[in-house]
Parts: structure tokens; C-alpha cells; sequence
């Protein structure tokens, strides 16, 4: 599974100090000699365009391709070039992630890597920079550029037309695609608007060389024949522009490049905190400060309970996360409230301490109630059904997907769409006083009905993970379970609250990919991998109960959609005779997705009855078409404005579960009362 920290560094200073010795057959040429440059282009779908290398010889620039299979430290070159959209093929992909080190090296030593503009979609952030610094980058377009360092190398002499650059272009190939959006200890020499921000081209210091990384396109200038496919003025410019690049890369070489003092980010509106996973000795606390990390330092956070010393945690804000924090607490106290605060290292004019509070779970294996809140399909305006949820008194919540509707597979547009979800009053109210956990459905993993096939769920998961602070995030790449927010596979995750686990089964990201582990005649539904996981997971369980949660309901819609159990039905059978066999007691199916709330009772199927609670819409939008017959529909409701409230309760003998369906008004609309007796449990528990 994935988890995503950063451990916290000495800073940009410490970077400036690296020196990195080439072999000697890479030493760059002699001072007042050609600039050489190793170039890698493509000629995308978009443009049809490439002249990087063209344009870097009209500059005097020595140029050779790009040789993929060597170590960029071992080239003899003063700099690496990537063209504009070069990160849409995989040479690109392939050569950034196996020499990330290399290029560090490489650029330490006195060379210059200069990464023009590249598609969010393949990477938003700049994979390979060194750790003090970041570049991330997001939709939407521009074709405005002006200049925010007027004196810089790369943009004193370069025409000007009514305070603008890079004018009078092709109105078919956009002057910045996917800009900068967010950086960490970088320079802004050029951006999309007077005020600086967002930039589409920074600089960053690194050992003795530099890196350039920008949202320009100015590179796309001509067709395959070489004929052009801009203006004259426009080639003009673009010819100007690799000119200064060429003059900067021999002054970085000869060390008599001006200093790189970094620009600060603006201050954004804070979002967050955010209490995330929480169990009997730890909590995660998440937020996104709206601060520049390059100028406000490393965070602390204090965790005070009533009594006793208080808790001190220090984090980092991670650009390469949307520029969001986790603060992970340990060693704490099973059953306690604490109150916390975030405050950064330096002071910021007119920033309050982020605050809030929650309560640890009760320690595993002792007479507990826990009251925890469950709902999906959620609006991202005001509603006062999310202050209802703290009204009843839920210690805890669980966001089932839809939570909020994103349905963009664009990467800036799924953080600002998540960021705006947190953000709204009552929300934030609620997040910021207990644990939250969440999971995803359709809307906002891709589009309505999705399935894994989604081309952008890569997108959609770095979003997801941005913004959420779960114990555990699928696995990585390598098959290992991630306590990390990188990237990975899936977003299943667990978690446990006194006598309840909740298992928080990733419907989307697997489905359809390969043969299912339950008949290979089959396509799957979870994966085998996160079948896996389940089994052992469920096997392990002490709890005396347990929540199998998923987005989607565990039966057929029964309308022209594919998205729901009832689709993968060889798989849903299989985890049902799986717990019948084991004997596992305490199990009971959580749905959501269909603007419906019903309750099925489907008999002994797994040695005592299963239910399945369905719980949708937070918001006011309901189907009435899918709160279809069944024959074991009990309870059902055509409601808006509904969650469910989980009362379990070992206090009592036998232990009871107690599941509520209430509407924002507070109105009780059904309810199900069940007894570990009745679960499984031996008749004592």
C-alpha cells in the first residue's frame, strides 16, 4: 500500500554546495569554445511540429541526439534538451526514470538540463529535480507570456510588444501548454500573467549547473520537411530565445551565470486540516497550508491531550503533492482526545495556526462504542447535512466515493475540484474534528461508469492521494503495500475503530485489466493482488466487526451500466464462500453510488445472514428508477440528504450493531439492529 513523507532537508544552500567530478570522457569542451548540446525531440499529435535542435544550431549550439542508453553524466555535452511534448513517448518516460540520478550528477557538475513543455497527464511534476527543489505543472493553457525577471539572461533583449513575449505566434500551437502551477526553491524568469504567477519558466540551482524547466512550446516552429509553421516574427523570437539559452548555458559553464535567488509562491487560501486515518496509538493530520515551503520553512505540529506531555511532530510540505503536508503522530494514547495546531518555521503575515481535534480509537480488544458516520455522493456547496453528521455525534467518518464529483481525468482540474470539496464551510467543520477516511466510485476516480480502462486514472489517483490522508494507499509498482503518496496501484486501504474494521475495497482501478482470480474466463473485478491483500487481511481480523465497503452496490443496478458486483458476480461469490468458509463472524456489505438507500438481508449465505446498507446521496440529486424490486430488499428510501450512522457497541452483551440511515433534518428514515450473535459470534460475545 501507498503512503506518501518526506523527510525534511537542509535546504536549498545545501544544494548549491554539491560537486560532482565527470569522467574524462565527459568533460565538457574548453571555455570559449561551442556550446554542446545533447537534444531529444518529438514531433506530437497536437503540433505536428518539432525544431528544438534546428533552432539551438541557428544558435552556434554544437547539437547531437540524445542518447537514450547512456548515463547523462557520462556525456560530453554542456546540455540536455527536452522538447515540447517529448514526455508523450516513452523514451522520454523511460530515460527521465532510469537517470534521474545521473541527470542530478550531471547538472551538479556545471551542465544545464532544459525541459521544455510536456503533457500533466504523463507527469505533472519534474521527476528527476533533487529534492530541494520542484516544478509541477497543470492545466490550463496560455498564450500571454511576460517577463517576471526583465534583467535575466534568458529574457533581457528578447523582443517586446506591449509588455509582452513570444507575440504574433501561430494561433494553432499555444505559446504555454500545461503551466507551472507550483515550485519549490526555483527562479521565475517568464510567466503567463503581469503578476508573475502561473510561470512557464523557472530556474533552479543544483551543485554548479542548472535547470531550466518550462511551459513553453516556443521550440515547435517547423513540419517534417522543415518548412515552417510559424510567422517569421515568431521563428525570429524562438531563434532569439535558444540564442540566450546557448549564451547562458557557456556562462553557466564558466561559472559566471548570475546567482539563482529563488521567487517565492503567492500565499494561497488555506485547506485543511484535515484529521485522516486515526487508530489507538496514531493519527494522521493533513493540510494544505497555501504557503511557500522555500520561504516559510518546515512545520510543526503539537498534539495536546488534557493531560499529560503534549505530542511534537515536524513535516514538510510536499510540492510534489499539491503542495499539501501529513503530520504523522505515534506513541499516542488509545481512547484520548487531543487537540492540535500546525504552524510553520517562520512567520507569515496574517496566517492563523491551522487547529483541530480528535479522539484515538479505543485500544483493540476492549468493551468500546464507536459512532461512526458513512455517506457518498456528496455536493461541493454549502449543505447542512455535514453538520448533522457531527450533530448525532459521529466520532468518525467515511467518505464512499463521489465525495466529491470530479469526472476529468485532467490532473489540476481533480486537485482544484478536491481542494474546493474541502474547503466548503461545512465540510471543512467536520474534517478538521475527527478521523476521516475515504474511498472513491466513478465520479471520482473518472468519468460516469468508468472502469479501469480509464486512460487518466493515473491522474485521478495522485489527486486522490494528494488529498486524503488514509493509513495506506493500494501498493506500489513493485507489489508492496504503500503507507506513502506515491505513485502506485489502487487505493485500497483498512482501518480499525474499536470493535469495527472497515475494509475499503478499490472496485475501479483493477477491473476489467486481466483474468480474474476466481474464473480466468473472466474478466476481474479487484485484482488478484487486492484479493490477496483481502483474504489475509479479513483472515487476520479480530474485530468483532467487520465492513466489506465499496463505491458501488453489491448487486445489479439493472440499468445499462456495468459499473456494480452484479457485473462481477463470479468474484462477488467467491469472497462470500471465501468468509463462509473460513468462518469469519462480524461481516456486513456497505454500498453507495445510486442516489438510493435500501438495506438487503441475503440470508444465511455466509453461515448466519448478510446485509448489505446502501447510503446515497449526501446531496439532493436521487434516481428513483434505481430503487429497483429484489427479493431481499427489507428497507428502502428515495431520499436526499442521507448518511449512515454506525453504532457499535461492545459495552453490552451480546455486542450490537446499529445502523441508522438519517437525512439532514435529522429525520430517522429506517434503521438495522443486529447482534454479534447474530453475526457469527459465539453466543457469550
Amino acid at each position: 500500500m501507498t503512503t506518501r513523507r518526506t523527510f525534511l532537508v537542509t535546504g536549498a544552500a545545501a544544494a548549491t554546495a554539491i560537486t560532482v567530478a565527470r569522467p574524462a570522457s565527459a568533460q565538457p569542451v574548453a571555455a570559449g569554445a561551442a556550446v554542446r548540446a545533447a537534444v531529444l525531440e518529438f514531433r506530437d499529435q497536437w503540433t505536428g511540429a518539432t525544431g528544438l535542435g534546428e533552432l539551438l544550431r541557428r544558435a552556434g549550439v554544437e547539437v547531437v541526439p540524445l542518447d537514450v542508453a547512456a548515463a547523462p553524466a557520462t556525456l560530453p555535452v554542456d546540455l540536455i534538451a527536452f522538447g515540447s511534448f517529448t514526455n508523450n513517448e516513452a523514451r522520454y518516460l523511460d530515460y527521465v526514470a532510469a537517470h534521474k540520478e545521473s541527470l542530478r550528477e550531471f547538472v551538479a557538475a556545471g551542465g544545464v538540463v532544459l525541459d521544455l513543455a510536456q503533457s500533466d497527464q504523463f507527469g505533472a511534476e519534474t521527476s528527476y529535480l533533487p529534492s530541494t527543489l520542484s516544478a509541477v505543472r497543470a492545466d490550463p493553457d496560455h498564450d500571454t507570456i511576460y517577463p517576471a525577471d526583465p534583467e535575466h539572461p534568458l529574457v533581457k533583449g528578447l523582443r517586446l510588444d506591449q509588455g509582452r513575449l513570444f507575440t504574433g505566434r501561430s494561433t494553432s500551437i499555444r505559446v504555454s501548454w500545461e503551466t507551472l502551477t507550483s515550485w519549490r526553491a526555483m527562479r521565475v524568469l517568464m510567466a503567463c500573467a503581469t503578476t508573475g504567477y502561473p510561470p512557464c519558466l523557472v530556474e533552479g540551482a543544483h551543485g554548479r549547473g542548472r535547470f531550466l524547466v518550462s511551459s513553453l512550446s516556443v521550440d515547435k516552429c517547423f513540419d517534417a520537411a522543415g518548412a515552417p509553421l510559424q510567422p517569421q516574427v515568431a521563428i525570429d523570437d524562438s531563434a532569439a530565445f535558444f540564442a540566450a539559452v546557448a549564451r547562458h548555458v557557456a556562462a553557466v559553464r564558466a561559472g559566471t551565470a548570475p546567482a539563482v535567488v529563488p521567487t517565492p509562491m503567492p500565499a494561497q487560501t488555506p485547506t485543511g486540516p484535515l484529521v485522516g486515518h486515526v487508530d489507538a496509538a496514531s493519527a494522521r493530520i493533513w493540510a494544505r497550508p497555501g504557503l511557500d515551503p522555500a520561504v516559510y520553512g518546515a512545520w510543526t505540529c503539537t498534539l495536546r491531550p488534557a493531560t499529560g506531555d503534549p505530542i511534537v511532530v515536524r513535516t514538510t510540505v510536499s510540492t510534489a503533492n499539491d503542495n499539501t503536508l501529513i503530520a504523522d503522530a505515534k506513541q499516542l494514547r488509545p481512547g484520548t482526545r487531543y487537540d492540535f495546531t500546525l504552524t510553520p518555521d517562520k512567520t507569515a503575515p496574517g496566517f492563523a495556526p491551522l487547529t483541530g481535534s480528535f479522539t484515538t480509537a479505543p485500544a483493540p480488544g476492549q468493551p468500546a462504542k464507536v459512532v461512526m458516520g458513512m455517506g457518498s455522493c456528496a455536493p461541493s456547496t454549502p449543505d447542512r447535512v455535514w453538520t448533522r453528521i457531527v450533530d448525532e455525534g459521529c466520532d468518525s467518518f467515511v467518505m464512499l466515493g463521489d465525495t466529491p464529483y470530479i469526472d476529468s481525468g485532467d490532473l489540476g482540474v481533480a486537485r482544484t475540484k478536491h481542494r474546493q470539496f474541502l474547503a466548503v464551510p461545512e465540510v471543512a467543520a467536520l474534517i478538521r474534528r475527527m478521523p476521516v477516511w475515504g474511498t472513491w466510485d466513478d465520479h471520482d476516480f473518472g468519468l460516469n461508469g468508468n472502469l479501469g480502462g480509464f486512460p487518466a486514472k493515473r491522474n485521478t489517483r495522485t489527486a486522490f492521494v494528494d488529498y486524503r490522508a488514509n493509513a495506506t494507499f493500494g501498493h506500489s509498482l513493485a507489489g508492496e503495500q504503500l503507507t506513502t503518496r506515491v505513485e502506485g496501484e489502487g487505493i485500497y486501504t483498512s482501518f480499525r475503530r474499536g470493535p469495527l474494521e472497515v475494509f475499503l475495497i478499490d472496485p475501479r482501478w483493477f477491473s476489467t485489466n486481466e483474468p480474474s482470480w476466481a474464473d480466468p474466463t473472466k474478466t476481474t473485478c479487484t485484482g488478484a493482488a487486492q484479493w490477496e491483500w483481502l483474504r489475509d487481511r479479513l483472515t487476520r481480523s479480530t474485530a468483532t466487526f467487520k465492513a466489506l465497503a465499496t463505491g458501488m452496490i453489491w448487486d445489479d443496478k439493472q440499468n445499462t451500466e456495468s459499473d456494480d458486483w452484479g457485473t462481477y458476480v463470479h468474484e462477488r461469490e467467491a469472497i462470500f464462500d471465501f468468509v463462509a468458509a473460513e468462518r469469519i463472524p462480524g461481516v456486513f456489505l456497505i454500498g453507495g453510488d445510486i442516489h438510493v438507500s435500501r438495506a438487503l438481508n441475503y440470508g444465511p449465505r455466509v453461515g448466519y445472514d448478510l446485509w448489505q446498507y446502501i447510503v446515497s446521496p449526501l446531496h439532493d440529486r436521487t434516481i428513483p428508477s434505481l430503487n429497483v424490486p429484489h427479493p431481499n430488499l427489507v428497507h428502502s428510501a428515495v431520499e436526499p440528504n442521507v448518511f449512515l450512522k454506525l453504532v457499535a457497541d461492545t459495552t453490552v452483551t451480546p455486542a450490537t450493531l446499529t445502523a441508522t440511515w438519517i437525512n439532514r433534518d435529522g429525520r430517522r428514515i429506517f434503521e438495522v439492529r443486529r447482534t454479534a450473535t447474530e453475526m457469527g459470534h459465539p453466543g457469550t460475545c
